[in-house]
């Protein structure tokens, strides 16, 4: 319904997704992985460096994320997914720093005004929902 309302000439996605490091398949062991890490999955007309590996097969990427990639191939529209695989349950700041590399792309670079207080941003974020999450311990 989102894109039913916005111009697809001159559009271009990005999404961003976490999942748990369990549903990365690999040859190797999980337990060996850095997490948290990203992969990138992008449609035919994304031309842009991505900025980490891509996902490799026989690896998915499922729900509303798989369904706006899917939307963006099937329209013809430049999109890219970054999927950050982590051992974490909930969204912390760990997890968050490994969306870190992004903002350089070209297409976040215009978002961001000083990426150094960037982390102190998402502390402050991040205990503010900490509390409206917690609301009867």
């Amino acid at each position: 319904q989102v894109f039913g309302h916005m111009q697809k000439e001159g559009l271009e996605v990005t999404i961003l997704s976490t999942c748990p490091v369990a549903d990365y398949k690999t040859q190797e062991s999980t337990l060996t992985l850095p997490s948290p890490f990203l992969k990138a999955l992008k449609t035919k007309e994304f031309k842009e460096p991505v900025c980490c590996p891509l996902l490799e097969q026989p690896n998915i990427v499922r729900d509303l994320p798989a369904a706006v990639l899917s939307y963006c191939q099937v329209w013809q529209i430049p999109a890219v997914l970054y999927q950050c695989y982590t051992d974490g349950i909930k969204l912390d700041t760990v997890t968050i720093e490994a969306f870190k590399p992004l903002l350089s792309s070209k297409i976040l670079k215009s978002l961001v005004k000083d990426v150094s207080e960037s982390t102190k941003i998402l502390k402050k974020l991040l205990k503010t929902n900490e509390t409206h999450n917690n609301i009867y311990i």
